[in-house]
């Protein structure tokens, strides 16, 4: 069981440090937790083996891994850590799989303060801890098996095309203007979105249903 009559240890987990800061001024406030913050996925595990999280904010989209394989990771290693997902990821097929790999919770970033702190709190009680936009997308009936054809953004299509086409992550990073990471970053959340493991059968699926 996790410590309740000493300080806790709170661990942010996303690699926009602008995020970091405005989570740790919204939790200021709460004494009886010390804030930890990590940029990567490497790091917070490297820290887990040695030292106790209570809680976890993980995003989703992450430099080095998955947040998605990530919360596995971690709830298999660290089974009292309570992970609360934080991310920009509205994907009902994605809130559903992070919540099957672990996660006590998920939350979207434009949640509130005293949602957040809220989902903190039922985190720890060990119940369910939900965003009410979140709650509102799960409630949503499902298209069909395939958890409904994924939405896309402007940047995500036209770096699916680019990839359809043949160019390389490199190619299409110097094409767009990116940093050849972002493409990276663009390329995992792509996969995540359609539910599968390789570009191959996103091209595929992403034809099919027409979106590229």
């Amino acid at each position: 069981m996790l410590p309740h009559n000493r300080q806790l240890t709170l661990a942010i987990v996303d690699d926009h440090p602008i995020v970091i800061e405005g989570l740790k001024n919204l939790l200021v406030s709460e004494e009886h937790f010390t804030i930890m913050s990590f940029t990567t996925g490497k790091e917070v595990l490297a820290y887990l083996k040695t030292d106790v999280v209570a809680i976890l904010l993980l995003d989703i989209a992450l430099p080095d891994m998955s947040g998605l394989e990530l919360c596995k990771e971690i709830k298999k290693k660290n089974p009292d850590t309570v992970v609360l997902a934080i991310s920009n990821q509205a994907e009902r097929s994605i809130i559903i799989q992070m919540l099957q790999n672990g996660a006590s919770g998920y939350l979207l970033k434009n949640a509130s303060a005293d949602e957040l702190l809220d989902c903190i709190d039922r985190g720890m009680k060990g119940e369910q801890a939900l965003s009410s936009e979140v709650k509102k997308i799960l409630a949503q009936p499902s298209p069909n098996h395939w958890e409904g054809i994924p939405s896309l953004t402007k940047r995500e299509k036209e770096i699916l095309r680019l990839i359809a086409e043949g160019f390389s992550s490199t190619d299409i990073a110097d094409k767009l203007f990116l940093s050849q990471l972002t493409v990276e970053t663009h390329r995992r959340n792509i996969i995540q979105k359609f539910q599968t493991t390789n570009m191959f059968s996103v091209i595929k699926l992403a034809m099919e249903h027409r979106i590229i």
